[in-house]
């Protein structure tokens, strides 16, 4: 069984939407063990849409198609693969009337929204729980088609409660699922990481996916078998783990100041930041995980020199000297905030994030960090490439390694 996911929109095209909706539909139907051999976008060209459809048919068992199922007269899905299918367009009266009670009263119900009910002769209908326009879900000469509305949060609602439970109860018996393990690394590059692992002798498959600031190492193996599948995932990760070390920060769905934050909380250690190139970035990253005014007091985005002076107690004489951006400006703020907040440890960054600002002494991407605890503080020099979101993301990425790795410290 393979599978296109056609996705409909001329704005996906001009690059006015990220098109999130086709990564989500690829790594569900891959799960299911259903091969994704094609995307295909095409805009709201009736017979650019037409051609599109008659060939994913001709080429697939499987057409997954999102978008163009609303009341709008550029939203011609259903009636093109009605018309490829020739097949007759039918009403669902049922549809007619969740449609009206969606809207809170009469006046509200958009003109034209009978169109949102009609669908291509023998489609079991697909309840949309969020919006207006319900999906299809149709057999027809071996082929199966599904039809899902364009935006991201329908589509994934009506994809996850109805269409999944509906694949698996055809498919209950496929061979080969999909089973993976996504290892989050940080601090090495793709072509490093792809070295240290080359010699990983492997009856799965892996892949690097660069996320910017850290690379996603996903472990993917398909079996007939899940408890196979589940064995086969846990050595590899054991055996990736030993390989790459401190290098791993999380997995899955973890993120780096989620960890961080369980090993605070396990340590019963608190915690305070004081920022200057990433103005508040670090303590927004930090604050975005659920539960972290558990360790989390509090920070100081000391912008200017005044704010380092006057707030944290960064030494007049150290700015004039050394200039903000410098080592020991870094190791004042971070113990200035430790002592203000009372905190057990303390992260400051501070340092040019471009685009201007930068001098040969001092050129843009130049970014020290500093963490104090119990009496002692390790400042690192960094030099970050890119623009300046790219030189904020990676100090607050190397802020938080810096820290976990300090705490990973006290459980050795």
């Amino acid at each position: 069984m393979n599978a296109e996911i056609v996705s409909t929109g001329t704005e996906l095209l001009l690059g006015r939407t990220l098109n999130t909706s086709a990564y989500y539909l690829t790594e569900q139907l891959s799960g299911l063990g259903i091969e994704v051999a094609y995307h295909t976008t095409v805009g709201d060209n009736r017979i650019r849409l037409k051609n599109v459809l008659e060939q994913a048919l001709l080429r697939t068992n499987m057409l997954v198609v999102s978008g163009g199922l609303g009341p709008t007269k550029d939203d011609m899905t259903k009636e093109i693969l009605a018309e490829v299918l020739n097949l007759e367009m039918v009403l669902d009266r049922e549809s007619i009337g969740k449609i009206k009670n969606f809207y809170p009263c009469e006046s509200k119900i958009p003109v034209g929204f009978e169109k949102q009910a009609y669908f291509p002769q023998g489609s079991k209908i697909l309840p949309n729980i969020s919006g207006t326009a319900p999906g299809a879900f149709i057999e027809n000469k071996g082929k199966i088609i599904i039809l899902l509305p364009g935006p991201p949060v329908e589509t994934e609602q009506m994809f996850n409660n109805f269409v999944i439970p509906e694949l698996k109860n055809k498919f209950n018996n496929i061979d080969n699922k999909m089973y993976s393990k996504t290892l989050k690394v940080f601090g090495l590059e793709e072509s490093e990481l792809d070295k240290l692992i080359e010699k990983e002798k492997m009856d799965y498959n892996i892949t690097l996916l660069d996320k910017h600031t850290y690379m996603d190492l996903r472990i993917v193996f398909r079996s007939s078998k899940e408890q196979k599948a589940l064995q086969v995932l846990g050595e590899a990760e054991d055996r990736l783990r030993k390989t790459l070390g401190k290098h791993i920060f999380t997995c899955d769905e973890g993120t780096h100041a989620g960890e961080i934050g369980k090993m605070l909380k396990k340590h019963n250690i608190t915690l305070s930041t004081a920022e200057s190139c990433t103005g508040g970035l670090l303590g927004g990253t930090i604050t975005n995980e659920a539960g972290s005014s558990d360790y989390y007091l509090g920070g100081v985005v000391s912008y200017s020199n005044f704010v380092k002076e006057k707030l944290l107690g960064v030494n007049l004489e150290s700015l004039e000297k050394f200039g903000a951006v410098s080592k020991i400006v870094a190791r004042e703020m971070a113990e200035g905030v430790k002592i203000a907040l009372n905190t057990d440890i303390a992260i400051a960054v501070t340092g040019v994030a471009g685009p201007g600002g930068g001098s040969l002494d001092k050129p843009v991407g130049l970014v020290y960090i500093a963490l104090a605890s119990c009496g002692i503080t390790t400042v690192q020099r960094f030099q970050f490439v890119g623009n300046r979101q790219s030189v904020r993301n990676m100090t607050v990425e190397s802020a938080l390694d810096m820290l976990r790795r300090y705490l990973l410290s006290l459980e050795e």
